[in-house]
Order: structure tokens, then C-alpha cells, then sequence
């Protein structure tokens, strides 16, 4: 909002429910009086041509009924009105008037009165052309360089420019590529037409080439002026802009220079002869109209830009000089002389305000009145300062701030059921040979308060499917219990890397806070998981220690027992819905357990499951001591096997997309070429161009299919990939014993993503947090925490790098490094925990190859490296 309103010289409302646009005002010494006075032209839709003569008005008044000088109806729409040399033989001004399909040349003249009334005036029809096309608006000037004349040149809907040589029609031409018309324009000092096209940018024409091309009443004769016959219409110069102009205007600077001023929708340009952008300037406001006009100052130029704020800014050039406040949006501007007083600004809006006004510094500024002066009671501040204080803590209590977990508004709680569906809810899963199951899960809702739109959404690790997992509530009355249920199956034919589900229910306090809570329940392992027979042989084995005495595996897996296999409590089998086979055996003599599988990633649901059973199982003896350990190497060989695969998939990925792109343009560009050739008149051959469509159409298809192929095996490779990290980090955790917050960073930087995407992959998003690790909580030195760490992450050109860092990260947390998330803290170098790795010299680490440093961690295919003890012997004649 302007401080400084528009001062207001005179003003009248024309009509009632009449519209206008910027074509519709027009300021100009009409009824050449030749006293210099301009008159104020303007013409309605509704077919209403006014001419006024305003005189400053009295305060106190209005306008005088003399101001109005013509009012005539001229039944058409009046699109535009102009004032020029349009009459042949004279240099008398006259007034053209567009309709929509037609143009009419006027005479205005006035006659002396006799009363008191003042002169009496009239029009006088001198020609008119009916147009064989719907008019948009026109522009006038000495086309062609004649002098003492003005031609006037139409824009149709179409996009054809009709030129007039004053009574007679000269010739119309198409220009090319149009589509919608736009802004016109005519440049005497080049003598050329200025439009912005359609496609958003500047083009001029000039005329000499208009009047010179091929005339052409068609588009389709313009189709065939571009297949050769006749004289093409060359476009001079463009320019492209971005955005479509709302009006364009042609100041002369001098003699030998004039400029172009294009307003946009968000830029005003200004343009020289040739094109070429002499300044810009950005809008941050909806324009509405613009008016260029000469400077005092030499060089410059100012410009009147109105806006829908019912703004008018002044610039000079780009600088903003004045802004003043109107009363109404302006869809015209204009600037003119009436009775000697000069720079009279003219605006009207589209339903009809017109209004001559000037720039003033006479503000409109609100006076806050005087406060009256009293002492201050300070007993009664503090009354009202503890009333305050009072209600602040009432507020805090309500819930604006967090509450604790005894005060939360809604409870969430889940329940598995402990027995599968009788009838599998499964639907739309891969064939296979198992049936798949399913089971239910309630998750009941209650709230302490009033809650509305109150929503629950289930999320589980895929290929884990949910029946529904979307779910809104409205808790109209405080103490509302609400259960709802759902079953849960394995849609494809691989394991999950987690069996654990997540309920998160989002709401908003009475107060209006958004809220969310959270509840995680765990599904059992039968769900993708079928008792098996055991295997003697696995190309996969971990071995489990423990400090308690071994537990019967039938005793702690009663689901998966087999009642014909009593005399084998210490072996079980397992067979995974995908396929793969997991043994579990328990030593008879010794505290360990062994897991062993033909696939490196099925280990983990088995191991963690066994685990987790065994420290229920000691909870419930009363045991607090019971730990496990794991004393073997730590398997990187396995592990990056499968970051191999993984990467190999992602890559196949990449090269499948470019080579689909490449397939796609070329599928584009044969269509084109086919276009052309059907469109022809003259019949050609089609050089086997259909057998070459119909191929790459295979292509494509083929190309297609292979990357949807290609996304699943690649989804199927990230879940195992999660799983064997899953496995990787439970290793390290009983390997070095960490803690539950070192365990939490690790797998922060092992398990950053949910989804493995293209554009951001596992494999570098990993790679930088290990790196993070390293340089940090796991550095040796303050120099290696003083490198900077890249702050944009790329897919690798392999995992080479990726390899060797957490290798480097395996090794200094055998060394005695700490996890932690302070970078102050540099990893001390302690002894190495027994039963741990060989420390690896760092000068050596990033020069001796891949093999040579995972060697010092893993035995391939196989994870103890020492003769077999009598009780791991005895661990091997379980199945013997």
C-alpha cells in the first residue's frame, strides 16, 4: 500500500454494467482544434463510443454535463479506437473505431453554439471495410515511409495482419506459426511490426517483406509458400521472453534509436531495434497496463505501470521513482494535456472509472489519538502479573507442550494373533508351492480427549503385504475404544529382512498441535517360515556363543518341532516360503549354537529369532546374566558378494534406461519422418521406414520389460542386501559387545534407506556415512578430522571404495574404536579384543587389494579357521 494516494482532477463512471480493456481509451486532439488540448476518446463493449472534455472540478462537485462532448451508440463492439491520418487528401486527424468484424473511419467536428449549452458536436461516417475475419486489434502509422499519411494494419483471431491503405484494402498475410494473437505493434524508424507470438516470444516483421510475400487468404496457401511456391514470410529478428506479453509500445529516443517495451506477466522488457535486451526488470506483482514516456533526464525513460493492487508505480528505466495508491485496478493508462495543464494521468478500469489525476505528497495518515496519562498502581501489576502467570501454567497443563507418556491423549497398543488365518487372506501372490498364510492384527485406539480425523497407517518391510493399511477415526467423546484389524502375508517369493511392523497414528490436540504416536509389534516367524528337514551341508555357517548351558531346540522352537524327530532335540530345520533351507543345531558338550544355510542372507531371521527366544527364555527362569558372543571372523566376503549384486543390478538399471531413452527418440523421430511422407501430395516410397517402426517398437517393448524385470530382482536383491547388513551389524554387536547407543549408530550409517532408488542408491549413501564414522568417532588423528567431507552424493563407478571403508571400520573397532556421535572424540588404540581381527596397518590398508584385506576377516564359505574342537566335532555328528 502507497503512503501517497493519486490526487483526483476529475472523474466519471461511464455507464452501467459496461466492460473495457486496454484498447479502449485513446487521448487525442479529435476534432483538431489546434489549441494543443487533447480530448478523451473511448469506446465499450457494449458498442458505446463517449468523447469527453474534462475541466477541473470544484471542490465539493462533480462533472460537469459540458465535459461529455459525444455520445454515440454504435450497436458493435468497440475493440479499439485510434486517432491518426486515415483520410486521403488531408492531414485532418480522424478516428478509427475496430469492430469485431468491421472497421469504420470517423470525422469528428464541432459546431459554435448559440446557447448557453456550449458547442454542439457530431460524427461523420467516412469509410468502413467489413473484414472477411474476426478482428483482435490493430496498430496505424506511415507504413512503408510515406508521408503525411497513416495506413492502418488488423490482426485477426487467427493470425492474419490485414493492411489498409486508408478507403482501399493493400494485403494480408498469414504469420507463420501463430496460433493465438498477440500484442501489435508498429516501429516507424524501422518500419516494421512487432508482435509476441504465441510461443512466448518476440518476433518483427518488417513491412517491405510483407508487402513483397506471396498474398495468402489461407492458411493452407501458407502451407504450400512453405513447400516453395511463392515468396516466404521471413521473420526479421526474435526474441524469446518465457511468458506472454500483455501490451507492447514504441518510443522513440531520438532520430537514429527508438526502443521496444514489452510487458509481461512477471517482467517489463526493454528492447532495442535489433532485438537485443537493453534492460529488464522484474515484477513482483500481477501488471495490468504500462505507459512509456519521455524523461527530463537524457537517456531515461519512464514508464507508468499499473497493477491488480490498484497500484501505479513510476520507473525510470528500472529504478522505482513514485508509487501511488488508485481507486481501482487500471486496464488502460494514458497521459495527457487538458487546458494547459500538462502530465495529466488518465486511467480506466474495466467497468468503466475514468479518472484524470495527478501525482501528489499530500498523505493519507492516520493519528493515533493522545493517551491520557496516569500513574502506575504497581500492587495491581502484580495482581494482574500472577493472574497471568496463573494462566500460563493452566495453558502449559492443557497440552501446549509435550506431554509425558501417562498424560498422551490416545493409546495405541497391537496384538498379534497367536495362530495363523484358517483362511489365508493372501491375494495376488506369485505361484509357488506353498500355500501362503496369513495372520491377524488388531490394533485397538483410546483416547483421554475429543479427537477428530484421527489417522492409522500400517507400514511393514516388504514383500510383506497388508490387507489394508489406511485407517481414519473420529473420537467425538472422550474414552473411546476403537479396534480395527487387518491380516498380514508374503506377497513374492524372497524373505523380508525384518518381521517387525510399525502402526503410526497421526492426530491434532484440541489446541491444535499435531501429534504422532507410535507402536511397533512383531510378527512370528511361521508366517514365512514352514518346518523343514535339517541339511548335513551348508555353504553358510555361523556359530553362536553363549554362557549358559544349551537349551533344547525343541523346548525353545515348540512351532517347529517335529513329533517324529524326538530322539534329535538338538537339530531343527527350517524352510523358508522362497525356498531356501535353514539348520539350527545346539552342541551337546559346549554353550554354542551353529546356523547354517546354502544362502548368506537367510541366516538372519534364524539367528535373530534364536536370540531373541533364548533371552525370553532365561527371563523367565529368572536368569539376568545370560549374554551371547560371537568369537569366528566376521563374514565381509559373503557380505560383499552381495553388495556386488546389488550394485550390478543398479548399474544394469542405469544402462537399460539410457538405452530405452535412445530407443524412445528414435521411435519419435521415424514417426516423424513417416508423418512427412503420408502427408505428401506426391506419393513416395517409405524406404522400409514401416519395418523400421515396427522394430524399434519391439524394442522399446522388449527394453520395457526388462527394466520392470530388472526393478524386481533389483528390490529382491536390496531386501537380502538388508538382511545380511541386519546379520552384519548383530555380528559386530556380539563381537565387540557394544552398546545399545553404539549399535543405534551403526546402524544409522548401515541402514540409512528404506527405499533404493536410482537417484539416490544405498551404495553412496552408505559409503559417506562410513566415511563419516571414520572421520570422526573412528579417526586416528586430528588430521583425518580435519578433511572435508563432499556434500553431494553420486552413484560410484564401483564398490571397491565402499569395500576398503568397511573393512577400515571393521578393523579399528577390532583396534578399540568407539562408536559415538561427538566429533570431538578420536578413536583411542587400545589392544585387540580376543578372538577379534588382526590389526591392518593403516600406511598398507588403502594400497594391498580387496582380497588380501577382507582375508583377515572372513574364510570363504566357511567361518572358523582353526581345527575343529572335540566340540565342535560333536556339534558336526548331530547329523551324522
Amino acid at each position: 500500500m502507497s503512503l501517497f494516494k493519486a490526487r483526483d482532477w476529475w472523474s466519471t463512471v461511464l455507464g452501467e454494467k459496461e466492460e473495457f480493456d486496454q484498447g479502449c481509451l485513446c487521448l487525442a486532439d479529435v476534432d483538431n482544434s489546434g489549441n494543443g488540448h487533447d480530448k478523451i476518446i473511448v469506446g465499450s463493449f457494449m458498442g458505446y463510443l463517449r468523447i469527453f472534455n474534462p475541466h477541473s472540478v470544484k471542490a465539493g462537485g462533480g462533472p460537469q454535463a459540458e465535459d461529455l462532448l459525444l455520445e454515440v451508440h454504435l450497436r458493435d463492439p468497440v475493440l479499439q479506437v485510434e486517432v491518426g491520418k486515415f483520410v486521403s487528401g488531408t492531414e485532418m486527424l480522424h478516428l478509427a473505431v475496430l469492430h469485431s468484424r468491421k472497421l469504420c473511419v470517423y470525422s469528428v467536428s464541432g459546431t459554435l453554439g448559440n446557447v448557453e449549452h456550449g458547442n454542439q458536436y457530431q460524427i461523420k461516417l467516412m469509410y468502413e471495410h467489413h473484414l472477411q475475419r474476426t478482428a483482435c486489434n490493430m496498430t496505424y502509422g506511415p507504413f512503408g515511409g510515406i508521408k503525411g499519411r497513416d495506413l492502418i494494419c488488423i490482426q485477426s483471431m487467427d493470425g492474419m495482419l490485414m493492411v489498409f491503405e486508408q478507403e482501399s484494402y493493400a494485403f494480408g498475410r498469414f504469420l507463420p506459426g501463430s496460433l493465438l494473437p498477440g500484442p501489435l505493434a508498429y516501429s516507424p524508424r524501422t518500419d516494421s511490426f512487432i508482435t509476441v507470438s504465441s510461443c512466448r516470444q518476440v518476433e518483427s516483421y518488417k513491412y517491405q517483406v510483407l508487402a513483397f510475400a506471396t498474398d495468402a487468404d489461407k492458411k493452407q496457401e501458407m502451407e504450400q509458400q512453405k513447400l516453395g511456391s511463392g515468396k516466404r514470410l521471413v521473420v526479421d529478428w526474435t526474441l524469446n521472453i518465457g511468458e506472454q506479453a500483455l501490451d507492447i509500445c514504441i518510443f522513440p529516443l531520438n532520430q537514429s534509436a527508438s526502443s521496444v517495451f514489452v510487458l509481461g506477466e512477471r517482467n517489463f522488457f526493454c528492447l532495442k531495434d535489433n532485438g537485443q535486451i537493453r534492460f529488464m526488470k522484474k515484477l513482483g506483482y500481477n501488471p495490468s497496463c504500462f505507459l512509456p514516456y519521455c524523461s527530463v533526464s537524457e537517456g531515461t525513460i519512464h514508464t507508468l505501470i499499473g497493477n491488480h493492487n490498484h497500484m501505479l508505480h513510476i520507473y525510470q528505466d528500472v529504478t522505482l521513482k513514485w508509487a501511488t495508491q488508485l481507486p481501482h485496478v487500471p486496464v488502460a493508462v494514458r497521459v495527457g494535456c487538458f487546458h494547459d495543464l500538462k502530465g495529466v494521468i488518465v486511467t480506466l478500469s474495466d467497468d468503466g472509472h475514468l479518472q484524470c489525476s495527478y501525482l501528489g505528497t499530500d498523505p493519507s495518515l492516520f493519528q493515533a489519538p493522545k493517551v491520557e496519562s496516569r500513574e502506575l498502581n504497581y500492587d495491581e501489576l502484580d495482581v494482574e502479573l500472577k493472574e497471568l502467570q496463573k494462566i500460563i501454567k493452566d495453558v502449559k497443563l492443557q497440552g501446549v507442550w509435550p506431554l509425558t507418556e501417562q498424560e498422551d491423549d490416545l493409546k495405541v497398543s497391537a496384538a498379534v494373533s497367536s495362530t495363523l488365518d484358517s483362511v489365508s487372506q493372501a491375494t495376488n501372490v506369485e505361484p509357488g508351492a506353498d500355500s501362503v498364510p496369513s495372520i491377524t492384527v488388531k490394533i485397538t485406539l483410546q483416547n483421554r480427549a475429543v479427537l477428530q480425523k484421527v489417522k492409522l497407517s500400517i507400514y511393514v518391510q516388504p514383500p510383506l503385504q497388508l490387507t489394508c493399511d489406511q485407517f481414519t477415526f473420529d473420537f467425538t467423546v472422550p474414552d473411546m475404544r476403537s479396534t480395527v484389524s487387518f491380516s498380514v502375508y508374503l506377497k513374492r517369493n524372497y524373505t523380508p529382512s525384518e518381521l517387525e511392523g510399525n502402526a503410526v497414528v497421526s492426530y491434532s490436540r484440541p489446541t491444535g498441535i499435531p501429534r504422532v504416536v507410535q507402536c511397533k509389534f512383531r510378527l512370528p516367524l511361521k508366517l514365512i517360515c514352514l518346518p523343514g528337514q535339517p541339511s548335513k551341508t551348508a555353504s553358510h555357517k555361523l556359530t553362536i556363543d553363549t554362557n549358559k548351558s544349551p537349551v533344547s531346540l525343541l523346548g525353545l522352537f515348540p512351532d517347529f518341532a517335529n513329533p517324529s524327530d524326538d530322539d534329535q532335540v538338538n537339530v531343527i530345520g527350517f524352510r523358508l516360503l522362497g525356498g531356501a533351507r535353514v539348520t539350527l543345531l545346539a552342541s551337546r558338550t559346549s554353550q554354542r549354537y551353529r546356523i547354517q544355510s546354502e544362502q548368506f542372507e537367510d541366516l538372519w531371521l534364524i539367528t535373530n529369532e534364536l536370540i531373541l527366544r533364548l533371552q525370553e527364555h532365561f527371563e523367565k527362569q529368572g536368569t539376568k546374566d545370560f549374554s551371547c558372543s560371537f568369537s569366528g571372523c566376521v563374514p565381509l566376503q559373503e557380505y560383499f558378494e552381495l553388495i556386488d549384486h546389488h550394485f550390478e543390478l543398479r548399474i544394469n538399471g542405469k544402462k537399460l534406461e539410457e538405452l530405452l531413452s535412445e530407443r524412445a527418440v528414435q521411435f519419435r523421430a521415424i514417426q516423424r519422418r513417416l508423418l512427412t511422407r503420408f502427408r505428401d501430395k506426391t506419393p513416395a516410397p517409405l524406404q522400409h521406414l514401416d519395418t523400421l517402426l515396427d522394430g524399434t517398437y519391439k524394442q522399446v517393448i522388449a527394453l520395457a520389460d526388462a527394466i520392470e524385470e530388472n526393478q524386481d530382482r533389483l528390490l529382491q536383491s536390496f531386501s537380502g542386501l538388508k538382511s545380511a547388513t541386519h546379520l552384519l551389524i548383530l555380528l559386530i554387536r556380539l563381537w565387540q559387545r557394544l552398546s545399545a547407543d553404539q549399535t543405534a549408530i551403526l546402524e544409522a550409517a548401515f541402514l540409512p534407506l528404506q527405499e533404493d532408488t536410482q537417484e539416490l542408491g544405498w551404495e553412496e549413501t552408505v559409503d559417506a556415512a562410513i566415511t563419516y564414522l571414520l572421520k570422526t568417532c573412528l579417526s586416528k588423528s586430528s588430521k583425518e578430522q580435519a578433511l572435508n567431507l563432499s556434500s553431494q552424493l553420486n552413484i560410484p563407478k564401483d564398490t571397491s571404495r565402499l569395500k576398503k571403508h568397511i573393512t577400515l571400520l571393521c578393523d579399528r573397532l577390532a583396534k578399540g574404536g568407539r562408536l559415538c556421535v561427538s566429533t570431538d572424540a578420536a578413536a583411542p588404540q587400545a589392544m585387540v579384543v580376543p578372538g577379534g581381527c588382526t590389526p591392518i596397518p593403516e600406511s598398507d590398508l588403502e594400497e594391498r587389494s580387496l582380497d588380501d584385506s577382507t582375508e583377515l576377516f572372513t574364510n570363504h564359505k566357511h567361518l572358523m579357521t582353526e581345527p575343529p574342537t572335540p566340540e565342535v566335532s560333536a556339534l558336526q555328528g548331530v547329523l551324522e
